[in-house]
């Protein structure tokens, strides 16, 4: 499989999670009727996305008298299942687990209590939507220690770093893009965060394979609400396309980016995108350094 290639037709993620629904199918198959039904679309869009989706050989149709019903392609289910990340749902995460863990790790700064309201908050957070994030655990400990992190770094007296949030709609593709080169830039000199008003279920592929070429990495990355503690700790906040979202505190520095938006768009749509964010990131490091 042409992985640029593949990662440019699954850019939208409306293409991944026809895929996923596919995929998670009983008999591994769907109708196009079936899919618009769940994705709560009309039939004509879902059908333009899997005439993209059988040009580029990711899915194939069997006709089944005056009904057409699409697999993913024998050959690419493996590779398929890896683009779009579409690993077995997990079990319900084991909230006391992780909350002994981080009231392990923020012992003498937050109490058990305030640590296991967090650890539940954050959860219930990253888990709306009719489809929740894949590795839910994971993200709901990283997330909820990011947000105790950031409320104990309300203090600003005490700062041996700037602290910058950057924020967007979906949190998958302007702030991932800004982040992710400020981190590779400034190393240890300056904490990142990203959220999003209206955060995605993931980063987008087009994002992660634009900042791999330009040797940066995403890591372990994901979309994340935004969340007043995340604004609080910040010194300067940088909103991209999202409006009027952040609530403004004194003593922070806000400021506002005029971005394309690189959803939907294949590579070589993204890259001038990031080459700007690239732009624009160099110059607020100079500040802040």
């Amino acid at each position: 499989m042409d992985a640029a290639r593949s990662l440019a037709t699954l850019a939208d993620p409306t293409r991944a999670r026809i895929l996923r629904l596919i995929l998670d199918a009983p008999d591994g198959r769907a109708r196009v009727g079936e899919l618009a039904e769940r994705l709560e679309l009309r039939q004509p869009t879902v059908s333009h996305h899997m005439k993209a989706l059988l040009a580029e050989g990711l899915v194939t149709r069997e006709q089944d008298g005056r009904r057409a019903w699409f697999s993913v392609a024998p050959d690419r289910v493996d590779a398929v299942a890896e683009l779009i990340g579409a690993a077995p749902r997990q079990a319900e995460p084991d909230l006391e687990r992780l909350t002994a863990d981080l009231a392990t790790r923020f012992r003498g700064v937050f109490s058990p209590e305030t640590v296991a309201a967090y650890v539940r908050e954050s959860r219930d957070l990253l888990a709306r939507g009719d489809e929740p994030p894949r590795h839910l655990a994971s993200r709901t400990a990283a997330f909820a220690a990011g947000r105790l992190e950031a409320l104990a770094r309300a203090d600003r007296s005490h700062r041996d770093h700037p602290e910058v949030l950057f924020v967007c709609v979906q949190n998958a593709g302007r702030s991932q893009l800004a982040a992710g080169i400020l981190r590779h830039l400034a190393g240890d000199r300056v904490r990142v965060r990203t959220a999003g008003s209206l955060p995605a279920p993931d980063m987008r592929s087009t994002i992660a394979l634009a900042l791999d070429e330009i040797g940066v990495t995403v890591g372990g990355e994901f979309p994340k609400p935004l969340t007043d503690e995340a604004v609080r700790a910040a010194d300067v906040v940088v909103t991209m396309g999202c409006g009027d979202v952040c609530p403004v505190y004194p003593g922070i520095r806000y400021l506002d980016w005029d971005l394309a938006d690189p959803a939907g768009l294949p590579l070589e749509g993204v890259r001038p995108i990031r080459d700007d964010v690239e732009r624009r990131v160099r110059a607020l490091l100079d500040e802040l350094l």
